[in-house]
């Protein structure tokens, strides 16, 4: 899937000659793919955080690049088989401005053919004293404590939302993987904030297949934060929540 050719290379270029780089990510068009990598001013104004998401982007655009290249030359050694061409859209979003933290979630849309695109989740912390990254869960003791905090008001939800969509009750006992609950700390676990001083609320996002068939879609749960949540984060970062 890695390999290229001249004649591959020339046809990208003469479609376009290169992203024409904009504030906060590129959006490029060529023969092969569309891709698309966005983040909000408030990355921008954090150099170490906007450095590090250019530098995904940048690896993002030439791996996707490179397979969808492969793609469109495999179709073409095949008359039968169709090529249409790859799409990858990325975009981060501010979920909380805190004082000391800044809290981003990831919307991610791929096709690579096939019936329909994939969609995903993820998310992160900017730690603004530290002046580092952190994944949301490593705020926690464990994603086991996390789990322990919130697993059971979150099926509550989730289930509320996956019968309203079905039109029906979920029973966890039928034996269809759909009907399961699942472990929140296994999606993307968000921060959020009600009153812009403390982490006050935790988002997950479930990506479509994880809790339901792909015509469920995604879905969305919000908690407060409890004193079960509070009791499960680590103590070093206890005082950026609040219930």
């Amino acid at each position: 899937m890695l390999r290229r050719t001249i004649l591959a290379t020339a046809a990208v270029l003469l479609v376009a000659a290169g992203p024409a780089p904009k504030p906060g990510g590129v959006e490029v068009k060529t023969a092969d793919y569309t891709f698309s990598y966005r983040w909000p001013a408030a990355v921008d104004a954090i150099p170490a955080l906007r450095s590090r998401l250019a530098k995904d982007q940048d690896q993002l655009k030439r791996t996707f690049a490179r397979e969808a290249a492969d793609a469109r030359r495999e179709a073409a050694a095949d008359p039968g088989r169709p090529f249409p061409p790859y799409a990858l859209s990325v975009e981060w979003k501010v979920v909380a401005t805190l004082p000391g933290w800044l809290s981003l979630s990831q919307d991610i849309s791929v096709f690579e053919g096939g019936a329909h695109p994939n969609s995903g989740f993820d998310s992160l912390v900017w730690d603004r004293k530290a002046g580092i990254e952190r994944p949301p869960l490593d705020l926690f003791a464990s994603p086991q404590a996390l789990d322990a905090a919130i697993g059971a008001p979150f099926c509550e939800a989730l289930d509320r939302e996956r019968a309203a969509r079905r039109g029906a009750p979920v029973d966890r006992a039928s034996g269809d993987e759909f009907d399961a609950c699942i472990r929140p700390s296994g999606q993307a676990v968000v921060l959020g904030s009600t009153d812009r001083k403390r982490f006050n609320r935790i988002g997950i996002l479930v990506a479509p297949y994880a809790a339901g068939p792909y015509v469920e879609g995604a879905y969305e749960v919000t908690l407060p934060v409890t004193a079960a949540v509070l009791e499960a984060v680590k103590p070093e970062f206890r005082a950026a929540f609040g219930m």
